[in-house]
């Protein structure tokens, strides 16, 4: 199945994105938001599955990341709000009413939030390994990424991006892997400075109070406004494991599919049984 990379413009400037599938079918489309350090390739085992199953799927490099525009922080703050400001651009842009999201990771967050303030335009949402409560904290690998001075070093080395893609599970990933990673952080040194002003104006804690409250409907009896679904590497070393095993409890319209071996970063550990579950709960 072929894979395309295209184009958009919308909001802060240019997005890059890969898409399968065909624009007429019958299924809602599928966005897939990558976490931090990612971009699209992030997703390269997923879309086939998605394309297989008859869904139209996009993965997104978001602004700043991959091979997308990088705008200057006097042009794009970087925040949370600056993130949902630019995806509500690019919803836009592509003309979607209905659509299916797929979140992964820090600044997949950003799309939980989104999903939550337009509940209207959702049909589904997976979350793979995504922040979901208060209690989460940004992992040091992720944390010091951002801090003055040592933040502007490693986020010019693009050896970090292994340290951190590693350091979320238990597994060392394929070196071809590790270098497309790295790729857009030896390409030019903007795409180290987003990275370094995404995890500083992260907001986490803000972001995930607003979260957290909005997942309300989920803990109720009632039908909630769309299905959700918990993809879950149960070998994550960046969000605990009494984390997420308290969150399902007190969230049972919450879907739950545990990836037993896979860690922070599903896809690269489990790539065929984490497709497979997506697919299975956006098909339901």
């Amino acid at each position: 199945m072929p894979i395309d990379e295209l184009t958009i413009s919308a909001g802060p400037g240019q997005w890059s994105y890969l898409q399968v599938g065909s624009t007429s079918s019958s299924k809602p489309p599928v966005l897939l938001l990558h976490g931090l350090p990612s971009y699209s390739y992030g997703w390269r085992d997923l879309l086939p599955f998605l394309a297989e199953a008859g869904f139209q799927a996009l993965a997104i490099d978001w602004i700043g990341f991959g091979k997308s525009d990088k705008p200057e922080k006097k042009a794009f703050a970087y925040t949370p709000v600056a993130f949902l400001g630019a995806l509500t651009a690019l919803v836009a842009a592509l003309k979607w009413q209905r659509f299916s999201l797929v979140v992964q990771g820090f600044l997949g967050s950003v799309g939980i939030q989104y999903a939550q303030r337009h509940p209207e335009q959702i049909e589904r949402l997976a979350i793979l390994n995504a922040p979901v409560a208060t209690g989460a904290r940004l992992p040091w690998n992720l944390k010091q990424l951002g801090l003055p001075l040592v933040g502007e070093m490693l986020t010019q080395n693009p050896l970090s991006v292994d340290q951190t893609l590693e350091g979320g599970g238990y597994w060392a990933i394929p070196n071809g892997d590790l270098g497309m990673f790295r790729r857009p952080y030896s390409l030019s040194g903007d795409a180290g400075r987003s990275l370094m002003l995404t995890v500083r104006n992260l907001q986490l804690e803000a972001a995930l109070s607003e979260i957290e409250a909005g997942f309300a409907p989920w803990r109720s009896p009632e039908t909630p406004p769309f299905p959700v679904g918990l993809i879950w590497g149960m070998r994550d070393r960046y969000l605990k494991d009494a984390l997420i095993q308290s969150f399902r409890a007190s969230h049972p319209q919450i879907g739950f599919y545990p990836i037993q071996e896979a860690g922070h970063y599903p896809l690269e550990q489990e790539p065929e049984a984490v497709s497979k579950a997506v697919v299975r709960f956006l098909s339901e």
